[in-house]
């Protein structure tokens, strides 16, 4: 061990929003604090390419957990990112009329038992009722990604006393020294090593977390994991709208928070590589030396990643709407999605923090929704 090694109450791993909560959380509390980050900024992957939804529970009528976990949250989610929030728009839910796996009726018994909005809709002036078996007017607001990631980024600076951020960095070993945690850190490079010895670890890295769990010889979760795309796109007629169609193989379209653009999703498109595998295998990452399995790198900035479809998705969510509506592609994003394979069936996001190891505390947190971010509130 070097003697000028640094001492911590937490190491934190990973700077999305949930890596970030936890580290401002935690320093509220008066612990010191080291947030590493792989990437050269805070909020590169997940916490940004997702569809801005703030969940209201409508989008698992099969995961009654995640439903119920969602809109638990929503309420504070809401008070305290208010500036961050799209309120201004109509949102609605569709159930197809072939193929879906829950049909009005029970969609309507599902929001009634979470005793959340859902008032029949019989004719829309935008949307084409020829697909839809029914059509319901909901409550579910978008948030702005950008805006929190600069909020959020803003708050780490200004706790600088308590939050030791080291960006551009990864662990390189781990293993238990006595009460703490012996961490050798270096930069992505491979290039700089530091040692760090934490009182506690929290594995906030999403797809990568059975990477850093494997580093401090601790379990994996089940995992798996799909190179995703959000596409964006100009839809000045929908600016007052959002519509999910339910619920299978379907998609969704709604405004990307406060940007003036939409992002459109769909359950046949917006997913193009699947690895079933606890780290995340994909044939491209033969094709570039700075993703692995183990180090993941970021799919925005990868020559090989997927083409996108958003053709594809265009001509599936134009069914649901009159010809006469017009938009225009703007851009996509792309990132790697990862969910707990036991909600393979019911789709199900639930938040999940396991505590791996208890003398040192080791916990791993697997993030469902973005409302649930204060889950680490209830376990350190």
């Amino acid at each position: 061990m070097r003697k000028n090694t640094e001492t911590v109450d937490y190491l934190i791993v990973g700077g999305g929003l949930f890596g970030v909560y936890a580290a401002l959380y935690l320093a509220g509390k008066g612990y010191r604090i080291c947030l590493v980050e792989k990437e050269k900024a805070l909020f590169r992957k997940a916490s940004i390419v997702n569809q801005a939804r703030l969940h209201g529970g409508y989008h698992y009528p099969r995961s009654i957990a995640t439903a119920v976990m969602s809109d638990d949250h929503k309420e504070r989610f809401t008070a305290e990112h208010r500036p961050f929030i799209h309120f201004s728009f109509e949102k609605y839910y569709a159930i197809d009329r072939f193929g879906s796996f829950t049909n009005a009726a029970q969609f309507e018994r599902f929001c009634e038992y979470l005793s959340i909005r859902c008032e029949p809709v019989l004719q829309h002036p935008l949307i084409d009722f020829q697909r839809i078996e029914a059509l319901f007017r909901t409550t579910e607001y978008t948030f702005d990604p950008y805006l929190i990631a600069d909020h959020y980024t803003r708050r780490v600076q200004e706790a600088s006393a308590q939050i030791d951020l080291r960006l551009f960095t990864c662990i390189r070993q781990a293993e238990q020294s006595g009460d703490k945690w012996a961490v050798e850190l270096q930069d992505a490079a491979g290039e700089n090593p530091a040692t760090l010895l934490a009182g506690a670890v929290i594995n906030a890295t999403y797809a990568g977390s059975n990477a850093v769990n494997r580093q401090f010889g601790l379990r994996e979760i089940d995992l798996m994991h799909e190179i995703s795309e959000i596409a964006l796109l100009s839809a000045p007629t929908l600016q007052g709208l959002g519509l999910t169609v339910m619920d299978g193989p379907f998609g969704s379209i709604m405004p990307f928070g406060k940007s003036g653009l939409h992002s459109l999703s769909s359950v046949a498109y917006t997913h193009h590589k699947v690895s079933y595998e606890n780290l995340p295998h994909f044939d491209c990452q033969r094709q570039r030396a700075d993703c692995r399995p183990d180090l993941l790198a970021d799919c925005n900035e990868c020559a090989v990643k997927p083409r996108s479809n958003y053709r594809k998705m265009f001509a599936q969510m134009k069914q649901y709407f009159r010809p006469e509506i017009g938009w225009q592609y703007f851009h996509s994003l792309f990132t790697i999605k990862s969910k707990l394979r036991a909600n393979y069936i019911d789709d199900g996001r639930p938040t999940e923090i396991n505590r791996l190891h208890d003398d040192p505390p080791f916990y791993c947190i697997f993030a469902g929704k973005i409302n649930s971010i204060y889950e680490i509130e209830k376990v350190v």
